[in-house]
Order: C-alpha cells, then sequence, then structure tokens
C-alpha cells in the first residue's frame, strides 16, 4: 500500500537536502533554499509532487510553525530596545511590500481588490522571511543592542 502524502513529503525532503547543500556551498540563506525547492518540486516546476492538496496543508503548518519559532526567538525585552526600527521599519516595510506587488499585480491584469490582497500576501510572508534571514545573520541579534541602539 503507497501513501501519496509519505512519497511526497519524502520527495520534498530529499530535494531540500540537496538544494541546502547548495545553498550553503553557495553562502546563500537557507530559506531561499526552501523557497527554491518549493518552485522546482511544485506542479509548476518538475511535476515531482503528485498531491498538490496534502503538500499546501503541508505548507500551511510549515509557515506557521516558522512563525512560531520566530516568535520564540524574539522576546518582548528585545522588542522594546528596538522599538524605533520596529514601529518604524516594520510598517514601512509593509506599506512599501504591499503597494508594490499592488501595482505589480495591477499590471499582470488583476483587479484592485485582487491586487491589493495579493499585495497584502506578500507583504505577509516577505516580513516573515526578512525578519528570519536578519536573525540567522545575528543583524537582528538582541544581544547587539543597548538601549534601542545597534552596536
Amino acid at each position: 500500500m503507497e501513501i501519496p502524502l509519505l512519497s511526497n513529503i519524502v520527495i520534498i525532503f530529499g530535494l531540500s537536502i540537496a538544494v541546502l547543500l547548495l545553498c550553503h556551498r553557495l553562502h546563500v540563506p537557507a530559506i531561499v533554499g526552501y523557497l527554491l525547492t518549493g518552485v522546482v518540486a511544485g506542479p509548476h516546476g518538475l511535476h515531482l509532487i503528485t498531491g498538490p492538496c496534502e503538500v499546501e496543508l503541508l505548507a500551511d503548518i510549515g509557515v506557521v510553525m516558522l512563525l512560531f519559532t520566530i516568535g520564540i526567538e524574539l522576546s518582548l525585552q528585545s522588542l522594546v530596545r528596538i522599538k524605533r526600527p520596529a514601529l518604524i521599519g516594520g510598517p514601512v516595510q509593509v506599506i512599501l511590500t504591499v503597494a508594490a506587488a499592488s501595482l505589480i499585480s495591477r499590471e499582470l491584469g488583476l483587479s484592485w481588490s485582487e491586487s491589493i490582497f495579493i499585495g497584502f500576501l506578500m507583504s505577509l510572508s516577505s516580513t516573515a522571511i526578512v525578519l528570519k534571514l536578519l536573525q540567522e545573520s545575528a543583524v537582528f541579534h538582541p544581544k547587539r543592542f543597548v538601549k534601542g541602539v545597534p552596536i
């Protein structure tokens, strides 16, 4: 008896290990490797995944886990220390991402409501990715800030 979801998980894990090894050799962040794995294995890539609905469910769980780990690593004290960059930079990044993604979506022929929705989706995912990249590169590490000022 073959379980399609299990074979899809094995394909994704195997491909992600290969892509992550390549990214590590090229000094590319791991999150980029995960995104490349999804593009390559997905239905618009090499068609390695046979059950996109199950994989979408796993992707949703993966996003929740990513946000959960970011939340665990970011304490309230470190957020208070960097309140100015977080309170100014965060909204600016979200607004610029929403505007850029909405305009690009609109140029591709989508309605304004669909374009704005896509803009907010891209804003949410880009915020999580940028925060994770900053944490991995130690730029956003709480110990690097003294009274809200980077050291």
